[in-house]
């Protein structure tokens, strides 16, 4: 019984690193680019740059095991999502960041406790 569960768990984390990268290669694809600065380039007084532009975090994901919570840094840290979390089940999921930072668990049980979670920083 023991060699099942060390198996489950060992199933459970390639399939979690193979969402992460996933996530990753979508977000690169479908990204927008964007010339920091704008045609000046990054240079000085860029700070307001950003005013106006929509960043998007895309999400990836099998909707019928997984589903992505907006949470806030102690939902983030404790893996549970408060009352009224939002919650994006469509499986390709495309998620506006908030400036400052943004929280993201799976509030499958066990999934954001084995790594299922992610912090973005959107300035």
């Amino acid at each position: 019984m023991s060699q099942r569960r060390g198996s489950a768990s060992m199933n459970m984390a390639t399939v979690i690193i193979s969402l992460l990268c996933l996530l990753v290669l979508a977000q690169s694809a479908n990204a927008a680019t964007y010339t920091v600065g704008g045609p000046g380039g990054w240079t000085y007084n860029t700070d307001t740059w950003p005013n106006g532009k929509k960043f998007r975090a895309v999400f990836n994901y099998d909707s019928t095991t997984h589903n992505v919570v907006a949470v806030d840094k102690s939902g983030h840290n404790s893996c549970k999502a408060t009352g009224g979390a939002k919650v994006f089940s469509s499986g390709k999921d495309q998620i506006r960041l908030a400036r400052g930072q943004n929280y993201f668990i799976c509030s499958i049980p066990g999934h954001c406790q084995s790594g299922m979670k992610v912090s973005i920083i959107a300035v």
